[in-house]
Formats: C-alpha cells, structure tokens, sequence
C-alpha cells in the first residue's frame, strides 16, 4: 500500500515538473523570435549612421564603421533543453523581460544590446578660391545664342543746385537738386487752381511725391533761422498740395512759409506773386492784389495773369480781357495768354483750365 502512494506521487511531481519544463522552452522562443528583428535593425541602423557636424566656414565629414571584431555578439540565450533543471534559467542577469510572467513561473530575459564602437577618419574640407571666369557673352563664344545687346534712351541730367540752410554767414548747404527739378516739371499741372493732368495716374503720382518732398523739407523750413531759398521752396510745395486737395494743413504752412520768405527779401516778385496768387486763388481778392500788384511792377509776368484770374472771378469780366489782351501784345511768344483770352470770352470761370503736357513722375523716384 505505501509503495502505491508513493508511486503516485512521484509520477505527479514528475508530470508537474514536464509542464514546467515545456512552459518556460515555449516562452524562451517567442522571446527569440519577437527580439531578433529588433536586433537586426539595431544592428543595421548603427551600421550605416555617419556621424556629421557643419558650421558656417568649414564642412566636416566623419567616416566611420563599427569595428569588425566584437561587435557581432548574440543578443539572446539558447532556449534551455526540456530535461534541463529549472534552477538554470533563473541564473542570467536581472534584465526586464519583454514579456513579463505571473511571478510564481520562470522568466526568460535577454541581456542589453552592446553598443558598437566607431572608427574612422575625419576630413574637413575648406572652400578654395574661384579660379572660373566664366563666359563673356559679348565675344561670341556660345554657339547659336544671340549676342545681347543693350541701348540706352531718355538720358538725363539733373543740375545740382545747393542753397543754405540758414541765414547765417557759414550756413551748411542743402541739396535741392531733385526738389526743384520736381517743382519744374510739377508746376503747369499744379500751381493754380484747379489743377489740370491728362490723366489720374500722373495726377496721384504727383500727389504722393508731393507728400514726401514736403515732409523732407518741413524740418529746415519750421527753423527759426530757415533761408529765403529753403521757405520758398516749402510754400510751392504746399500751395500745390492745397491745389490737389491734400488737406488745410497745406494751405496753413503755405501761407506761413511764403510770408516768412518775403519778410526776409520783401522785394522778391517770385515770393509777392506767390502770395498773392494763393490768397486770391482761396478767395482773398483784396488782400491778394496788393502782393500781386507789387510783382507786376516787378516784372513778374504770371503775376498779371493772376490779376485777370481775379478779375474774372470777382465779375469784372471786362477787365479781364483788357488786362489780358495788353498782356498779349507785351508777350506775342506766349500761347497760353491766347488761350486764357479764349476762355474768358466763352464765359469761362477758370483762366488756368488748360491741357497741361504730360509729365513722367513717379511716386518713389
């Protein structure tokens, strides 16, 4: 009787311990199997990864290959043989496996991947020199491609032109050579009301540039010490910018920079005329006239246009056309006298309503 129970029993622990065994070689596969492709593309990866650096001079390139010898070790166990004891796969390193079991059964582990060690040599590489001229395409050396040729047209010249800054003896210059060719060109569209330009286009270019030229000079003409030469300057501009409804602000320091400039040369026909014409132009009839009368005895021909611009307006229609037609025979060169004669006589308002020519201005030039 016992040697039956103890047969029984051994056979259980030995039926137990098979299970066991069988357990513990089918999980050491999957491990192999699941961890072999990660391996391999470690193993690739650290292979044909080129360590490079650049900075802004020089460009550097490392040549590297992991060592031959030593870098190929196996990254897992052999699965332990079934009749293999169990205390044998308990004795690797303490490594996490990747598929964890309940506590109570073996673990199957693999140990870290070893890292490969890099040799090689570094190159650096530094620019050279350029030692290429290249082609000149006037000589002809490219077959079947036309020589470029370049023409150039519609070249001018500006004058430079410097006045003073202040009214002091050792006043610094300034240069308005751009500024008056501006005003040049500028003036038959703009300087009267209503200003007349063949288009929209020159028009709000001639607007705009105003604007800049304006802002530019606003400096030297708000010191208190500013020249006769820079004050005249600034009230053309603004009395042409109150011409093309750029706002009163134009009109103001117009006004003020024009008398400014003939308190410093009160017998200027060029200043008079400009401040009679801008008062009579906004309606000041009578206080322009003074200033416009004293630029006629000065010579100043427009001034007396001005008058009979004035003369129009105030209803002296009559005067008008007598003022004009002995102008007329002072200046037989001068057609825009003829033309303003014209007008009157239609019964026109605005002597300076005439075709103004074209005029190449831009905004940012």
């Amino acid at each position: 009787m016992k040697t039956i129970k103890k047969s029984i029993l051994s056979s259980s622990v030995s039926t137990k311990s098979s299970k066991l065994v069988t357990m513990t070689a089918l999980a050491a596969a999957c491990t192999m199997l699941l961890s072999t492709p990660v391996n391999a593309a470690e193993a690739n990866a650290a292979a044909t990864s080129v360590p490079s650096a650049v900075d802004s001079s020089k460009r550097v390139i490392r040549l590297a290959q992991p060592k031959a010898a030593g870098t190929a070790q196996s990254s897992t166990q052999p699965a332990p043989q079934a009749n293999a004891p169990v205390a044998n796969t308990q004795q690797s390193a303490p490594t996490q496996s990747l598929f964890p079991m309940s506590s109570g059964q073996p673990q199957t582990v693999r140990p870290a991947p070893t890292k490969p060690v890099y040799k090689g040599s570094t190159r650096v590489y530094e620019p050279g020199p350029m030692t290429t001229s290249g082609i000149d395409l006037r000589s002809g050396q490219l077959a079947n491609i036309p020589t470029p040729k370049v023409q150039l047209t519609d070249v001018s010249f500006v004058t430079t032109i410097l006045i003073p800054q202040q009214t002091t003896t050792n006043s610094d210059k300034l240069d308005v050579s751009l500024l008056d060719d501006f005003i040049q060109e500028a003036s038959p569209n703009a300087r009267h009301y209503p200003p007349n330009f063949p288009n929209r286009t020159q028009r709000y270019n001639v607007r705009e540039k105003i604007k800049v030229l304006a802002e530019w000079i606003e400096p030297y003409a708000l010191s208190p010490n500013a020249s006769y030469d820079v004050l005249l300057r600034a009230a053309k501009l603004n009395g042409m910018g109150r011409n093309l409804d750029l706002g009163s602000d134009y009109t103001i320091r117009g006004g003020k920079y024009v008398d400014r400039a003939i308190k410093l040369q009160p017998n200027s026909g060029e200043a008079n005329f400009l401040y009679g014409m801008m008062l009579s132009e906004g309606g000041g009839f009578k206080e322009g006239q003074k200033y416009l009368d004293k630029a006629v005895s000065l010579g100043y021909t427009e001034a007396e246009q001005s008058l009979a611009q004035s003369d129009v307006l105030s209803d002296r229609r009559n005067s008008a056309l007598e003022r004009l037609r002995r102008l007329e025979s002072k200046n037989p060169n001068n057609a825009m006298i003829s033309q303003q004669i014209k007008l009157v006589e239609e019964g026109k308002f605005y002597i300076w309503d005439i075709p103004a020519p074209d005029i190449n201005v831009k905004p940012g030039a």
